[in-house]
């Protein structure tokens, strides 16, 4: 198998022989990029003639080829590609005949291009086809803003300025990216599409402690993976330790991706971590997960906004900064029609009670509390708000708490596969 070089050639003399489809092709990747280059051909397609320097409407000739020092034979005539392998022995031209890579001196590179700046991908004439594939997806990665900084650094590089150390940091800033990435419940088929790529792509990982075995795995081995979880009490990484780090690795120039519980947005300071990574001028991406808030009851057999049962639904949680409680939301649990989901709660089930019951709302509000939704392990604890912090007590972590009439529909809707069930209604 020959070897090849990827080269840049510096406005050679180039003759493309061939006026049909494939040439025009060939002319539209050279006009594109500012390369002169003549034509000869018996016939010449519509629009191919404003691309060139010189169009010649005749067969060509042996005699033509000695004034270039490239050759491109996009005719798909054997006869005319065996004049002109001949001629190239006399002449030493560079050649390439169209999908003919045995006669070839060099290849058409698939490209992405970005002003000045041009990212070659060749097959070595072998498949096009996974050339284009690559390109595109090099092309999905790259920021545009790379053509920007190219062209500032030519116009520097012509003004005499060189600043090479300063140009390569701003590139790495450009390249680098972060994904805060949902990762929902646990289940891994619950991940997005788009959540199940990036973790497949990434060339970090930031990792959640609730992030379950099952997407863990999904992670390739060769990907560098740095835990960041955070369990209550016990902070391993605290959270501008955190964004610190988003950022150094992503001004390397890596693609970050931040695996989150949930939604990076409902109550996982998401927020924080795509401020801090904005002022920082990193480019940062926020990809949905779905949350316990949404998954945990519906896991559970239970409609959160069922008609005739709920018309209206709030999230909480009962969690603040400094491990203080939020009991702000309480007078929810009075709307009738209305189902409250908190969050971060379980700890809290006595002060919760205590207030709702101080406030005199009705004992016998249904409740529910769902352990690890969606996952293997999945429990579920049917109960009412003065029984709470006795459920509370026996549920695992993390969980979710339920309250209102919605609660009721446990009793006949799907749930999932796994569940197991404790009642801790002592009224039923």
């Amino acid at each position: 198998m020959r070897t090849t070089l990827p080269v840049v050639f510096n406005n050679p003399k180039i003759l493309l022989i061939g006026g049909g489809h494939v040439a025009c092709q060939k002319a539209e990747v050279m006009h594109r990029n500012g390369v002169a280059f003549d034509v000869i051909a018996e016939e010449v397609a519509e629009g191919l003639t404003p691309l060139c320097r010189d169009v010649r409407v005749r067969r060509v000739a042996s005699k033509d080829l000695e004034a270039y020092r490239i050759v491109i034979d996009a005719t798909g005539n054997p006869a005319v590609t065996t004049m002109v392998v001949e001629a190239k022995r006399e002449l030493g031209f560079m050649l390439n005949v169209v999908d003919v890579p045995e006669c070839c001196d060099f290849f058409f590179a698939a490209l992405v291009e970005y002003g000045p700046l041009k990212i070659a991908v060749s097959s070595s004439g072998g498949s096009p086809a996974v050339a284009q594939a690559v390109r595109d997806k090099i092309g999905r990665m790259l920021p545009r803003s790379l053509g920007v900084l190219t062209t500032l650094g030519l116009m520097e590089r012509l003004r005499g300025i060189i600043r090479s150390k300063e140009l390569r940091a701003a590139a790495q800033r450009e390249l680098g990216r972060v994904h805060l990435v949902g990762c929902g419940t646990g289940d891994v088929e619950l991940l997005t599409l788009k959540a199940y790529r990036l973790i497949q792509e990434a060339d970090v990982v930031f990792i959640d402690h609730l992030i379950s075995d099952e997407i863990r795995s999904l992670i390739p081995e060769s990907t560098l993976k740095i835990s960041v979880g955070k369990r209550k009490g016990h902070h391993s990484v605290r959270q501008e330790e955190i964004n610190a780090m988003l950022i150094e690795y992503a001004l390397k120039g890596l693609e970050v991706a931040r695996l989150k519980a949930g939604d990076p947005y409902i109550f996982g300071r998401g927020a924080e971590e795509a401020m801090a990574l904005a002022e920082a001028g990193i480019r940062v991406e926020v990809v949905p997960g779905i949350s316990s808030a949404i998954a945990g009851p519906l896991s559970a057999g239970i409609a959160p906004t069922a008609r005739g049962y709920a018309a209206n639904l709030s999230i909480v949680s009962a969690h603040l900064a400094g491990n203080s409680v939020n009991l702000e939301w309480i007078d929810l649990l009075g709307m009738k029609n209305h189902t409250t989901i908190v969050l971060m709660g379980l700890s809290r089930a006595e002060e919760i009670t205590a207030e709702a019951l101080k406030r005199g709302y009705d004992p016998t509000l249904p409740a529910a509390i769902v352990s690890n939704a969606s996952r293997p392990d999945q429990t579920r604890i049917v109960t009412t708000l003065s029984q709470l912090p006795e459920a509370a007590r026996d549920a695992e972590r993390p969980g979710i708490i339920v309250f209102g009439d919605v609660v009721n529909l446990h009793a006949v809707l799907p749930q999932y596969h796994f569940e197991k069930e404790l009642i801790h209604d002592k009224t039923a």
